[in-house]
């Protein structure tokens, strides 16, 4: 008996031990199963990308690095939620989309995360102080009372600017209208947008008092949340979905919780020690689980 449990935990150890060398590494023939967003954000790849087109209704990119590539959903979730601000409210500036990931994934210049397909960079919706939309400045930082100053050479910025000229604010309208559109999306479960604490203080105050469904700011304010690790995001708010029920089959892991109004995980049900132990055994001595005595027919079989 003491035998058979070291072999047991023998082989139990042997098969987690080759699960996490194929989890952290990119596929292989040897773990076939392995697609679409594997690993963790900051550490990982994707197979099966989706490039996320140069424009389109609503939006446009900020770069041409290549940089543009994610899950189907979060391609599909940026795209929709672009359309539905710029049909909501016609006219004004589209908005600008920064870094997503890599075609395969893995670390890109100038981020931690965006490893995984998972991550857009998603600049925030601008207006001049007097409340006329306005192109995004790119980059640029929104104090706590929702005015950002230009930049030098920016484009936006008159050579000879009056009061007020050479400030944009932010326009929390489009940007709740966003994060909404977001939020509901059918392409891809939110699992965080990283935005500075005093952006959201604005952006959930104008939802609250335009009225908005009460459980559906309660999300929000959920998945806002102003990094710890990195910048506070008061220039642009970072997207990241969660894995989908069956990215968690195929490598998808982590990244944050998953909220209890997510679609439903699958819950596998692991086999026994014993059967897992025989298995492993047959796999590495064909005929060796069948010959033992736990697995051979009773003498009435017989």
């Amino acid at each position: 008996m003491a035998c058979r449990t070291f072999l047991t935990t023998l082989l139990l150890g042997l098969a987690a031990l080759c699960c996490a060398a194929c989890v952290g590494s990119s596929p292989t023939p040897l773990a076939p199963a392995l697609r679409g967003s594997i690993g963790v954000p900051h550490h990982g790849v994707i197979t099966d990308a989706v490039e996320l087109p140069r424009q389109g209704e609503g939006y446009r990119l900020l770069r041409s690095n290549g940089v543009r590539w994610g899950t189907a959903g979060l391609v599909a979730a940026v795209q929709r939620a672009a359309a539905e601000v710029a049909r909501a409210r016609p006219g004004g500036a589209p908005l600008l989309v920064g870094d997503l990931s890599a075609r395969f994934g893995g670390e890109t210049r100038g981020h931690r995360s965006h490893r995984t397909g998972r991550d857009a960079d998603l600049l925030l919706y601008a207006l001049t102080p007097d409340g006329r939309p306005v192109r995004s400045p790119g980059f640029v930082e929104f104090g706590p009372d929702g005015l950002a100053r230009l930049p030098d050479g920016s484009a936006e910025r008159p050579s000879s600017p009056s009061d007020g000229d050479e400030y944009v604010r932010f326009d929390v309208e489009r940007q709740w209208l966003l994060v909404r559109s977001l939020l509901r999306s059918p392409d891809a479960p939110v699992q965080w947008l990283f935005l500075a604490r005093w952006l959201e203080a604005l952006v959930v105050e104008y939802a609250r008092a335009r009225g908005e469904d009460p459980e559906l700011v309660w999300y929000a304010e959920s998945v806002l949340l102003q990094p710890g690790d990195s910048t506070a995001h008061a220039d642009h708010i970072h997207l990241r979905v969660a894995c989908t029920p069956d990215g968690f089959l195929s490598g998808c892991l982590g990244g944050g919780p998953y909220w209890p109004w997510l679609p439903a995980t699958p819950q596998l049900v692991p086999p026994a020690d014993d059967d897992l132990a025989a298995a492993l055994l047959d796999d590495l001595l064909p005929g060796a689980a069948a010959a033992s005595p736990r697995t051979a027919a009773p003498d009435s079989a017989l």
